[in-house]
């Protein structure tokens, strides 16, 4: 059979374009992080690599790492899964403005969370002191691995909820029927039926839960206290003050991917193994629930909700304290909120723009780079997909490492795109990193858009560039949306790579949160962190309007 000869046509040329990105601004920074780690005083080495595994130091920094991501993906899975199965299961009051309130806890920073518990629960925190002046009751220590793993979970259980949430609907309601009419109900149900059919959305969850906790650093560094974790490794090896060892950081960061790499890689094994399809003809029909039942349902769901958007509220609360310097006064007050636009205005500034600009070029390049993998399958467009899905487990810390390696003196010391210290540079590390959700988002919608429509278009003269723009981009907008809204959030949230990458022009609030933290100034991050928690309300909210869509799911 011959072989079809390669036409440079608008797909192959745009196919082109996408690749020759990918290589400079992902597998070209990944290069240099690479040879930064191997290349030892002008010669090939393995001496960075043989230092961590012959010390102790680094070994039970990985393994600490190891403890407490697994340790919060299990927990998150449990209460994920069951807040999941309670409401696509029982009709209650509140599920909308609870889901919303799930999302809102789980799409601001990890280590604003780990602060706010901290103010709650640490040694002087409100409810310890609370507790021991009236009740004399002391509270176990917050610090360490339990603060950590209570943060993490609270945190990233909401991923759980919002890929299992969006299982439930795709599960025919026959077969629970079926199930029942057999004798099989309640927790046998649940265990023999659901479970398994869930599996596969459960592995795509627990690996992004996982990898988002094994890839944090700002919680480990605030609520740590001396509990080593591997990204705090990273940064602190990267950035340390008394001239820190670039080499070796990168050699912590190749192990980083290898590790990530080898846990995606068993998770896709494992789903591809259990992987089926459903069509859900007769949804899940929510019961009504009465008595003890109903109230179980109610104290469990607003329970947990309460409890993860707890650090949130409370923030809201202490920006409006009064604050003189770094400490907090009897009265209320807006000062925080001055002195955040006074000092952090470029911040707020940078936090819309920066990420604004990102998302134009995530959505542009999501849409052809999703159409070019479903309907122009061949092996750039495979190589492409490949690469699009990299930085999704390439950890943020590491990715800003690469970048820094790669672009400091621009490309092999020539001078050319020496962005760092520039917007560019934050605006294509977001794009990199947050594409990967937009396109998976994008092609579960396009997979559901059947040829023959772009066919008939062809048939009656339109254009396949006309189809393309005016036919098949329409029908792709509610998965484009979806996708570019969880990309938006998690960018201007986003610290492990800004916080390598900023200076003082393109500071965003993540990171202008962190450092005022570290500084003692919590009026102030408080007040950035309630700005930042009000523009992903409003974002929630427009996307809910857009969509005419009363839930969220992944």
């Amino acid at each position: 059979m011959k072989q079809k000869s390669f036409k440079l046509d608008i797909w192959n040329g745009s196919g082109l374009f996408i690749l020759i990105t990918y290589l400079l601004f992902l597998v070209y920074p990944l290069g240099s992080l690479l040879k930064q780690a191997i290349v030892v005083s002008g010669s090939l080495s393995l001496e960075n690599f043989v230092t961590f595994f012959s010390k102790t130091y680094y070994s039970e920094t990985l393994i600490n790492s190891f403890k407490v991501s697994i340790t919060a993906t299990i927990c998150a899975l449990i209460v994920g899964i069951l807040l999941a199965y309670l409401f696509a299961m029982y009709e209650f009051k509140g599920k909308k403005v609870l889901q919303i309130l799930i999302v809102i806890a789980s799409m601001s920073a990890p280590f604003i969370g780990a602060y706010s518990w901290i103010l709650l629960l640490g040694r002087n925190g409100i409810i310890t002191t609370f507790l021991a002046n009236v009740f004399h009751i002391t509270m176990p220590d917050i610090y360490g691995f339990t603060g950590i793993t209570l943060v993490f979970t609270l945190q990233l259980f909401p991923l759980i909820f919002l890929y299992v949430s969006g299982a439930f609907k795709s599960i025919d309601n026959s077969l629970l029927e079926a199930a029942e009419s057999m004798g099989s109900s309640g927790i046998s149900r649940f265990f023999k039926v659901i479970l398994p059919l869930l599996l596969p959305t459960i592995l795509a969850g627990a690996l992004l839960v996982f990898m988002r906790a094994f890839s944090d650093f700002g919680t480990p560094m605030l609520i740590g206290e001396g509990y080593r974790t591997f990204p705090v490794l990273i940064y602190t090896e990267f950035m340390s003050e008394v001239g820190g060892d670039a080499s070796f950081a990168s050699s912590l960061a190749v192990i980083a991917i290898i590790i990530a790499l080898t846990i995606f890689l068993i998770q896709k094994y494992i789903a591809n193994k259990n992987t089926f399809t459903m069509s859900s003809l007769h949804p899940i029909s929510q019961r009504s629930i009465k008595g003890v039942k109903k109230a179980v349902v109610y104290i469990v769901s607003y329970g947990i909700v309460f409890l993860a958007i707890l650090p949130q509220l409370y923030l809201i609360y202490t920006s409006f304290l009064n604050t003189q310097g770094m400490v907090f006064v009897p009265g209320y007050s807006l000062n925080s909120y001055r002195e955040a636009f006074n000092r952090m205005g470029s911040a707020i500034f940078n936090t819309i723009r920066i990420p604004l600009m990102a998302l134009v070029i995530v959505v542009i390049f999501s849409i052809f780079i999703s159409y070019l993998t479903v309907k122009k399958k061949n092996t750039l467009t495979a190589t492409i997909d490949i690469l699009s899905m990299i930085p999704y487990i390439v950890p943020g810390t590491v990715l800003g490492i690469s970048y820094l390696a790669a672009f400091n003196t621009g490309i092999a010391n020539s001078g050319i795109l020496a962005i760092t210290g520039t917007a560019l540079i934050i605006v294509i590390s977001l794009t990199v990193r947050r594409l990967p959700y937009t396109i998976r988002s994008s092609v579960a919608t396009l997979g559901q858009i059947p040829d023959s429509i772009e066919e008939a278009a062809s048939s009656l003269g339109s254009s396949k560039l006309n189809t393309f723009a005016r036919i098949t981009v329409p029908m792709m907008v509610s998965g484009i949306v979806s996708g570019a809204i969880l990309s938006w959030i998690t960018m201007i949230s986003e610290l492990s790579t800004s916080v390598l990458l900023y200076n003082v022009n393109t500071k965003t609030m993540p990171v202008a949160i962190y450092t005022e933290v570290i500084r003692g100034n919590y009026g102030i991050a408080a007040a950035l962190s309630t700005i930042l928690t009000a523009i992903t309300v409003a974002s929630l909210l427009l996307f809910m309007k857009v969509t005419k869509s009363d839930s969220i799911t992944m």
